[in-house]
């Protein structure tokens, strides 16, 4: 079947971002040369105010809010999604090398803030997603029903790449078949493994984040149109890129029908994170 571009379609509605990250700051690293128009909105900075009328203007419905990472910021993205609860979920990257501090924090995030995602990153922790620091993060997920991110593919901080691979993953599916993943950042050059991962375990999932639509792998849209619509999910990794370029380039995308292309802005995420 051939592929109908998504402007043939009603424009896709009640679009869910998977990962937006309010107060990205220096401790990102330096990613500029990829996104050299970054630099002023960082330095413009984000309230909610401003989040939510860019959010409104592109037609996005919801967000994941990503805490964590980039300093202290659980207070404000509790906060934003306290005064928005139709809005927003809330996801929170957590280091693993911190044993069972990092297991405790797991548990206070879902039980005293409803936190909907854990992520882990390899380029933070420089380690394999099948080391060992990793498993006690894993089993807490999987005994609270909550799902983890894992970035994959070369990162953007200019920090060692191998920690990002995602074939250690099939260890973890193996070891947690209940773990529910989502393959977050692309995934390149590994793109291939990203899909035959979805095609072998049926609780791993791939979101776009920090992926600017027009460059989304071929292999990826090409799952997204057949047996993976439901696997696939949009995000922007906002502000590093913003909402409105997304959707602008959203609905150039290749899908073979309109509800393909519905799952893929909106439906797998609400499932996901705020069913």
């Amino acid at each position: 079947m051939t592929a109908t571009r998504a402007p043939h379609f009603p424009p896709p509605t009640g679009v869910v971002d998977a990962w937006i990250n309010p107060n990205l700051g220096a401790t990102a690293g330096d990613v500029s040369y990829l996104f050299p128009d970054l630099a002023e909105r960082l330095e413009r900075g984000t309230t909610l105010e401003q989040l939510i009328d860019e959010m409104d203007a592109a037609g996005v419905a919801k967000g994941v809010l990503c805490s964590g990472f980039f300093g202290d910021d659980r207070e404000w993205c509790v906060k934003a999604r306290d005064t928005h609860p139709d809005r927003f979920a809330l996801s929170h990257v957590v280091d693993p090398r911190d044993g069972m501090a990092a297991v405790r924090l797991v548990e206070d995030l879902v039980a005293q803030d409803n936190y909907r995602l854990i992520r882990m990153m390899g380029l933070q922790t420089q380690l394999a997603y099948n080391e060992a620091a990793y498993y006690p993060v894993y089993a807490k997920c999987v005994e609270l029903g909550i799902p983890v991110s894992l970035n994959v593919g070369f990162p953007g901080p200019q920090v060692p790449s191998k920690y990002q691979d995602p074939l250690p993953v099939d260890d973890v599916c193996a070891f947690f078949p209940d773990l529910k993943i989502v393959l977050a950042h692309g995934g390149e050059p590994w793109v291939d493994v990203c899909v035959k991962l979805m095609v072998k375990w049926p609780n791993v999932s791939y979101m776009t984040s920090a992926i600017a639509p027009k460059h989304i792998p071929p292999a990826i849209l090409q799952y997204a149109n057949t047996r993976g619509a439901d696997r696939v999910m949009f995000a922007s990794d906002y502000p590093l890129l913003t909402h409105e370029r997304c959707l602008g380039e959203v609905v150039n995308l290749e899908f073979r029908d309109a509800e393909k292309l519905q799952k893929y802005v909106a439906g797998n995420a609400e499932a996901l994170f705020f069913s």
